[in-house]
């Protein structure tokens, strides 16, 4: 396995920066991307000779794309792109240019971007797919809007340098709090030493006399094969081993920890995942995450205000959004006058996200805990479901926000006590015995 091990290593070494290893293990070159693909032959094959599709063709020939859309990379050869990144950067500018055209096609554009968006997370959501749709869209919006800012705005004359460099901060700020939200939301990951121990049960033995070695029967078991072993003879756990036991990740789950099924993990006190970091957001980043919603909406906020004074002087700031006379005249106004109504869109979409989150955090509930509690029928509810009360963990106004603030300071240890983990297999032993 060590030569196989280096053997892979030196060919990943030797790799230069337009070569690659596909999907089958085979070296292959960029400037290849049009030969030697067997899935897409076939394809092509059967369409032309008018028979069925397989049913994997699609799919193998979308693997295959998705595997040879690579960019030269100076260390380790080519790295793959993710497709889902694309969209974003190609439909948003030529969407936003396009609706500054006419005030017509800016309400169907900006009608239509925020429905195509709803539709895709619906899909993505549904099939609990991971991508990279949402946090390319949310960079490149902010990205790209900073830059019309930048080019279409403040050579107008009506911003300042200091304005200027405030919306500047405030978009590196935002950034700087978007890396350190991703960076971990708080899993759950068990060590072998606290997953592995030997528990003795005295039981009669199956097939050795009982009389033999006084009763006792030493058995060496992993919670894995304990559950493994539950599943095969058909017994099923109890409610606080089936509340705190993860198959997925096979560790045991403190107290308000959740497995994600987008992530593939379970993370400590769990609140959501969030499509627009591509994170989950835990017990040790939901403050990060809180602090990257204010950061982001008072940058936006201020950048929409300054853009509107500047294409719409004559107007009030409240009403100009509404109304605003002329601004179709000259298409730089117009386009900054566009990318602010997107902006608006946006930025109302996260306000809602930070008001949920502000409420919740008041009642010291998580979004995982509020949905199943109103799905439960086990929570008090006002405001059409906008605040949601268990009662279980609140420790009032004051007491919740402050265990908040606290709360990345102080995590809880990754795996449970060996002592626990013992006892609970040996409860669970015990009581399958006297069941039989």
């Amino acid at each position: 396995m060590k030569k196989r091990a280096n053997k892979v290593r030196e060919e990943d070494e030797s790799l230069c920066c337009c070569e690659y290893v596909n999907r089958h293990g085979e070296r292959s070159h960029v400037a290849a991307c049009c030969c030697d693909c067997e899935d897409l032959d076939d394809v092509c094959d059967r369409f032309l000779k008018r028979e069925s599709q397989k049913p994997e063709s699609l799919s193998q020939v979308s693997a295959v794309v998705n595997d040879r859309i690579r960019v030269p990379w100076l260390w380790g050869g080519a790295r793959k792109v993710e497709l889902s990144v694309i969209p974003p950067l190609i439909l948003l500018p030529v969407l936003l240019h396009l609706a500054a055209l006419h005030f017509l096609l800016g309400i169907v554009v900006l009608t239509a971007l925020p429905v195509l968006v709803l539709w895709y997370y619906y899909v993505t959501h549904r099939k609990k797919g991971r991508t990279l749709f949402f946090l390319s869209l949310a960079l490149f919006s902010l990205a790209y809007t900073y830059y019309m800012f930048v080019t279409e705005v403040f050579p107008r004359g009506d911003i300042s340098l200091v304005q200027l460099s405030v919306v500047t901060v405030g978009v590196i700020l935002t950034l700087v709090a978007l890396v350190h939200t991703k960076r971990e939301p708080g899993a759950v990951l068990p060590k072998p030493h606290d997953i592995h121990s030997t528990v003795t049960y005295y039981s009669p033995l199956a097939d050795r006399d009982h009389a033999a070695n006084g009763g006792k029967q030493d058995v060496t078991m992993t919670v894995p094969n304990w559950t493994g072993s539950r599943e095969q003879s058909g017994m099923e756990p109890n409610e606080s081993s089936q509340r705190n036991w993860c198959p997925v990740c096979r560790a045991v789950q403190p107290p308000r920890a959740g497995h994600c099924r987008i992530c593939g993990v379970c993370v400590l006190r769990l609140d959501h995942h969030c499509v627009w970091i591509n994170s989950c957001v835990g017990q040790a980043n939901h403050r990060s995450f809180l602090l990257l919603l204010v950061l982001f909406l008072s940058t936006s906020v201020y950048g929409i205000s300054l853009v509107l004074q500047s294409v719409c002087p004559t107007q009030p700031l409240l009403t100009s959004l509404l109304y605003c006379p002329g601004v179709y005249d000259q298409y730089s106004a117009a386009l900054g006058f566009t990318c602010a109504w997107y902006s608006s869109i946006v930025t109302a979409g996260l306000l809602h996200l930070l008001v949920m989150q502000v409420i919740n955090v008041s009642h010291n509930v998580t979004e995982r805990e509020a949905r199943g509690a109103l799905r439960d029928r086990t929570a008090r509810s006002a405001c059409w479901g906008l605040v949601v009360d268990t009662g279980v963990y609140s420790l009032g106004f004051r007491g919740n926000w402050a265990e908040f603030m606290a709360m990345g300071d102080k995590l809880s240890p990754t795996s449970l006590d060996r002592t626990y983990l013992v006892a609970l297999v040996g409860a669970d032993k015990l009581e399958g015995h006297e069941s039989e």
